[in-house]
């Protein structure tokens, strides 16, 4: 993925669900989501059993969520990634980011083949960082 499709992803999102958000603090989902939520990014927090999140209504499931989702950012390991990619499916919504270090070929060819704008192993905190967006939010 190009630095400028990147770019215009995160310029044109508002709304992040992050599959896998845990509520303990040392967690990096826990602080991605924080930066995220910093940034002015609305954040969804999706786990189950867990009620809010740095101070967020959280949900079961994507499929829990009763209003759009822009893009879906992923914390969870390689083997849920086929599952949430039919979720995004069959929900419409076509941008995934999968976290750093999650890697998962047949799910990124089952997204592309989807038409779904698909980008596994980066870390969207970093990316934004590394492309000088977090100034460019504040």
């Amino acid at each position: 993925m190009n630095d400028q499709a990147i770019v215009e992803l995160l310029q044109n999102v508002n709304t992040i669900a992050v599959v896998g958000l845990s509520p303990k603090q040392s967690r990096p989902s826990h602080r991605v989501a924080k930066h995220l939520l910093e940034l002015s990014y609305t954040v969804i927090p999706v786990r189950p059993g867990v009620i809010t999140i740095l101070g967020q209504d959280v949900y079961k499931s994507l499929e829990n969520i009763p209003f759009k989702v822009d893009l879906v950012n992923v914390f969870r390991a390689s083997k849920y990634i086929p599952d949430i990619i039919d979720s995004c499916i069959s929900l419409g919504i076509n941008k995934i980011w999968i976290q750093e270090g999650i890697i998962n070929l047949e799910a990124e060819k089952k997204a592309q083949r989807a038409g779904i704008f698909f980008i596994m192993d980066r870390c969207i905190y970093k990316e934004i960082v590394r492309l000088g967006l977090e100034q460019a939010s504040n």
